[in-house]
């Protein structure tokens, strides 16, 4: 069978070299006689993997030797409680900025655990742009400042990454990381699911300084504190080890493929394929301002709604899958992460054109 175009937001593509490795080592990894699924978290081969994708992710991300990687599970999603469980350490409030779906679910969690200052909203034009950091309603007292790195579902990204000072910068890159280079020194903490950037579901990464950890609210359990899973190198309990050693054979991809500014490079030239169409067209429309607009995540529309079945239908038939928008947007998006060739970006162009001509 033939590959598809996945243009899936999560789980996502992952790179077919790193598929028919991870295929080609299934049974036998390096001659040891068993999976990798079938290894002691604590036997020497995988500690090794483990430490290997550790270091390869530093290298790739420039992380500083203040900084400690935690490979966790539970998605950004159960970081929207671990970070003001571990990070409000003693203060009352944080800030956040709020500029979509996943935006205001990190804040409605963070509520439970204090007070949160929204610094400034996109809600209203319905989250189709990221407000300027001039609008940020700051406090200097604030325990850190939480970020939407990209929206996955707008499709709206912050390029710059704002000085906030002595507060720590936390930003959840969950559908960004590795997508470009970011100077890790400048952020308190990011996190980010797997699935979408890095590997398989199952694995969450979380990037912390660790003058930021050992001090959590009260009643933190044991697995959610931060320094716990730091003392214990991410093994105080079994990790997700074959969605690691698979991370692990991405981040070595990235690195024969020259890290990430090169990767970047061809980001660029895969989203500039796709915006290009839709700012051509007047069958098409792209919701986010241009400013904001996701290297990762692409949503789009079609003139009349009505149409978005056949389009959907259509592109499938043309081996391109996943272009559905989320429920609670509708219209189209294509999700053209690391993993997606610039082939598939410009099929989709394509048929887009095909589709306008016929459809218009």
């Amino acid at each position: 069978m033939d590959r598809v175009f996945n243009f899936s937001a999560g789980p996502a593509a992952l790179p077919l070299e790193v598929l028919q490795q991870a295929q080609a080592e299934m049974v036998n990894w390096h001659g040891c006689g068993m999976s990798v699924m079938e290894m002691s978290h604590r036997g020497k081969e995988y500690m090794a993997i483990q430490a290997e994708a550790e270091a390869d992710l530093r290298e790739l991300m420039g992380i500083p030797a203040n900084y400690k990687v935690l490979f966790l599970q539970g998605g950004a999603s159960l970081q929207f409680a671990m970070v003001p469980m571990n990070l409000l350490r003693g203060k009352a409030s944080a800030d956040y900025l709020n500029t979509g779906e996943w935006s205001k679910k990190a804040i409605k969690e963070a509520k439970k655990y204090g007070a949160v200052n929204v610094i400034a909203s996109s809600e209203d034009k319905n989250f189709s742009y990221a407000p300027a950091f001039s609008q940020w309603k700051l406090d200097p007292n604030a325990a850190y400042v939480h970020i939407t790195q990209n929206e996955t579902i707008g499709g709206v990204e912050i390029f710059e990454t704002p000085d906030t000072g002595n507060v720590p910068l936390v930003s959840d890159m969950s559908s960004t990381i590795l997508s470009r280079p970011f100077d890790v020194s400048k952020f308190g903490l990011i996190y980010a699911g797997a699935q979408k950037n890095i590997g398989p579901a199952g694995l969450t990464i979380v990037i912390v300084r660790e003058d930021l950890i050992g001090q959590t609210v009260a009643g933190t359990p044991t697995m959610m504190d931060y320094q716990i899973q730091a003392e214990n190198d991410s093994m105080y309990n079994t990790p997700p080890t074959y969605a690691i050693y698979i991370a692990g054979l991405v981040f070595k991809m990235l690195k024969a493929k020259g890290g990430i500014a090169a990767m970047e490079k061809t980001n660029r030239a895969k989203a500039k394929i796709l915006y290009d169409v839709l700012d051509a067209s007047s069958f098409f429309a792209s919701p986010v301002a241009k400013e904001n607009r996701s290297l990762m995540n692409i949503p789009f529309t079609l003139k009349n709604a009505d149409l978005d079945e056949e389009f959907i239908k259509g592109a499938k038939a043309r081996g391109m899958i996943q272009l559905k928008g989320h429920r609670s947007v509708g219209g189209m998006r294509a999700s053209i992460y690391n993993a997606m060739p610039v082939e598939g970006v410009q099929a989709l162009a394509d048929y887009m054109r095909e589709f306008e001509k016929t459809k218009a």
